[in-house]
Formats: structure tokens, C-alpha cells, sequence
């Protein structure tokens, strides 16, 4: 399914509106490695809000760019300080592989829509490690229907949203939020695409088991087909 939406995309030949504000000419992203081989992600670092924090800020600020991305199918480490990711039993395998793009920048951060949609639902997911303010638009695109769920918003775009009202390709509908209201991370968008909610409502899992990864891979098809960021990462190395 991911690949005939890949065709879709692809072959509509449909530019896409940024989710956050960039300027391909004059902004430089840097990749912001997240798995089990960056040496500086030591547990006192993720434990710790204000040390995550100066570590990401420090990753952008060596390279003098605007954001940090990366994520997409990243199995990351990074999910033990929340009892979230972790499976109620003891033999359970926990949570680790993550299914969307993040675009790490400052708290405020405006957020807009790649294309015009409407608003499926939002919620706060206030649990230690969650998305914090989440917003899920529908899109219907070249006779199919596909989300995209914009996850870790400030509470203010969440109290903002009526479910079925219309986002204009462009529009800015949401900002960032803070640690404190953003599921307790550093500032940053989650951004994922998601075929079928399969029921949910102002959330969809974000994260998934390893072993699993497969089937939320194919209901959750690479970010950057949308985003489009990839292509300008390999000149702000």
C-alpha cells in the first residue's frame, strides 16, 4: 500500500506547502541521529529535559542551521524515560521504532498544512512522553483520502481546533509547544502520514515494536514524501 501511495504522490506532480517555515535557498538542516550510536545520548542526557534540550539546540547551532530532522524508521533508545513505550508485562517488547519525521526547532515554531485539508480530530495527550497538543488533518488527494497527524503543539493550537474545519494548503494552524506541554521533549514537530486511523481519534501511535515495524511501516509511508527535506540534507553536511 505505501508504494502505490509513493506512485501517487510522485506522479501528481503536487508541490507541497512546508510544515514549518524554509527556505530551500537560504536554510540548512543538519540530521539529528537518535538510535543507540550517538554516543552523547547517555541516559542523565534523556532523563534530563534541560540537558536533551541543549544537546539538540547544540546540534543545530554547530552547523548554523535552521532545523534538526530525522526519525523516520529510526529504532531509537530514547523512550525508556516513559513508562509509554514499555509493555505492561514483563517479557513485553517495548516501543522503540519510530514512524514519522521530527523537526526539531524552537518552542513556537509555526506550523502550516503541505495541502489543504480538514481537521479529523485533536486532543492533549498529557502523559509523560506523549504527544502533548496533537492534531490530525484529513486529506483528500487525487480520489483517495489519507491523515497526517502533527504531534508535540502547544495546548493554545489544540484549544484552537473545531473538528471539520477547513486548513488551507499553506495556512498556519498550530505552533510547537513547550516541554511542559509537548509530552515533556525538547521542542519539536512530530509530522507523520498515516493511510488508515483505524479508529483513532486525535492520536495515533507514533512510535511501534520493532517486530511489528512492518505492518506500521506499511500504513505509515515515509514522511519525506510530503516534507521533501532529505534532498537538502546531504549539502548542509
Amino acid at each position: 500500500m505505501q508504494s502505490v501511495f509513493s506512485k501517487m504522490i510522485w506522479g501528481s506532480n503536487h508541490i507541497f506547502y512546508p510544515v514549518v517555515p524554509f527556505e530551500s535557498n537560504i536554510d540548512k538542516l543538519t540530521a539529528l541521529d537518535l538510535t543507540a550510536g550517538n554516543e552523547k545520548l547517555t541516559p542523565e542526557v534523556i532523563s534530563n529535559i534541560n540537558l536533551f534540550s541543549a544537546l539538540v539546540k547544540d546540534s543545530i547551532d554547530a552547523v548554523g542551521a535552521r532545523y534538526a530532522i530525522g526519525g523516520y524508521a529510526e529504532h531509537r533508545m530514547i523512550y525508556g524515560f516513559s513508562e509509554l513505550f514499555d509493555g505492561s508485562g514483563q517479557h513485553m517488547e517495548p516501543r522503540r521504532f519510530h514512524l514519522g519525521t521530527d523537526i526539531w526547532s524552537a518552542a513556537g515554531t509555526p506550523v502550516m498544512a503541505p495541502l489543504t485539508g480538514t481537521v479529523h480530530s485533536f486532543a492533549f495527550n498529557s502523559q509523560k512522553g506523549d504527544y502533548g497538543g496533537t492534531i490530525i488533518l484529513q486529506h483528500d488527494f487525487h480520489n483517495a483520502t489519507f491523515f497526517t497527524l502533527y504531534g508535540h503543539l502547544s495546548l493554545k493550537s489544540v484549544n484552537e481546533m473545531t473538528e471539520g474545519m477547513t486548513v488551507e494548503g499553506g495556512q498556519i494552524f498550530a505552533e510547537t509547544g513547550k516541554p511542559d506541554e509537548n509530552g515533556g521533549w525538547p521542542p519539536h514537530l512530530h509530522f507523520q502520514i498515516i493511510l488508515h486511523l483505524e479508529g483513532y481519534k486525535g492520536d495515533y501511535p507514533g512510535v511501534c515494536r520493532f517486530s511489528e515495524k512492518e505492518r506500521w511501516l506499511a500504513n505509515c509511508p515515509d514522511s519525506d514524501l510530503i516534507l521533501g527535506f532529505n534532498r537538502y540534507l546531504a549539502r548542509s553536511g
